[in-house]
């Protein structure tokens, strides 16, 4: 039975009716969960908890039918190329697709799933970064070992403090049976005592102690662009343009990189709730995902950073990224886990 966050308990029977009915509005009655919780009469918070158990307890069986091809080539050269443990290097031209029209997302959605289900073991204390890579691999993972999920970032959701934008942990841990350790705060605060005053809530507290304990982890690869990296999409405009004059150009859980994989100094560290640099880099298994158009800058740079043990990603950004200088900029592959290069 699942546990919940900080309690050690187990969580209270499910109604197995009561969630069969909100999963039948939510799916196939294609109501919001507002509309479920007026009619219902209970919260939009119930809702959702309702919605995670009825996956979790098979009454609603996700099945996404993206066909996606590996190509095993490409995948190979980026495990040599880059040092990495794990490559999954989607084709979407395998399929008739045309990568300029199709969405990427749902694709490396599914193959980061398998990814994820393959490398999981009993006991792993699994990493996530929320947003919407990690809410599209989330939806396509069945089950998993029992193992316990950890939320590495606050997030750059409308309502960061509702249910909705801690789903992706909840869905995970709920596949895994085990406890969900979430972060019900934005990613950057208006200042550094506010953020100081959130990250002592026992709650978040309890969560944040637990970053040194993650064995995996999957995170979104940004690039530092509109809608590339919640950070940018966090920061002011003035923010924005101060750190690309810096050189950044991706960004990985609050971790700004250029172009050479070197961490960009900014001045929003002690107003950002997320796991730091050097603890991201202890992890001993970090799966990077991103794809689609103009990813192939920010997928470089995180390579080159040696943050990444292993990355999803789609065959045209593969090309790009193994057509550039590939490596550090003195010729080298990076270690996983060995951090980026001295300055």
């Amino acid at each position: 039975m699942a546990q919940d966050q900080g309690t050690g308990t187990a969580a209270p029977p499910v109604d197995i009716l009561l969630a069969a009915t909100v999963a039948r509005r939510f799916y196939l009655a294609q109501q919001s969960k507002v509309e479920i919780a007026r009619a219902l009469g209970i919260s939009r918070f119930k809702v959702a908890r309702l919605l995670d158990a009825a996956v979790a307890h098979r009454i609603v069986r996700i099945d996404i039918s993206v066909p996606a091809q590996i190509d095993t080539a490409l995948s190979r050269r980026m495990r040599e190329r880059f040092a990495l443990r794990h490559a999954v290097v989607v084709d979407l031209a395998r399929e008739g697709a045309h990568a300029e029209a199709t969405p990427v997302l749902p694709w490396l959605a599914e193959a980061g799933a398998r990814l994820v289900t393959e490398l999981a073991r009993e006991g792993d204390v699994i990493g996530l970064a929320c947003g919407p890579v990690t809410e599209a691999l989330t939806a396509a993972v069945d089950r998993l070992p029992p193992c316990e999920v950890v939320q590495l970032s606050g997030t750059a959701a409308p309502d960061p403090f509702g249910e909705d934008a801690v789903a992706p942990v909840r869905r995970l841990a709920a596949a895994a049976d085990g406890r969900a350790f979430t972060l019900h705060t934005p990613l950057v605060l208006p200042d550094p005592l506010t953020a100081s005053i959130l990250a002592r809530q026992p709650s978040i507290a309890d969560t944040l102690r637990q970053f040194g304990r993650v064995t995996r982890a999957v995170v979104p690869v940004g690039g530092w662009e509109t809608g590339g990296s919640a950070l940018y999409d966090a920061s002011a405009p003035d923010e924005r343009a101060e750190y690309h004059a810096r050189g950044a150009r991706a960004e990985i859980c609050g971790l700004v990189l250029d172009e050479d994989g070197r961490t960009v100094p900014t001045d929003m560290g002690d107003r950002m709730i997320c796991v730091d640099a050097d603890t991201l880099r202890a992890v001993p298994e970090v799966i990077g995902v991103t794809g689609g158009a103009g990813a192939h800058t920010a997928l470089r740079a995180a390579l080159r950073s040696g943050c990444l043990s292993g990355v999803v990603t789609d065959a045209e950004t593969a090309t790009q990224v193994l057509g550039s200088s590939g490596g550090r900029p003195d010729g080298t592959a990076p270690q996983p886990g060995a951090g980026p290069p001295a300055r």
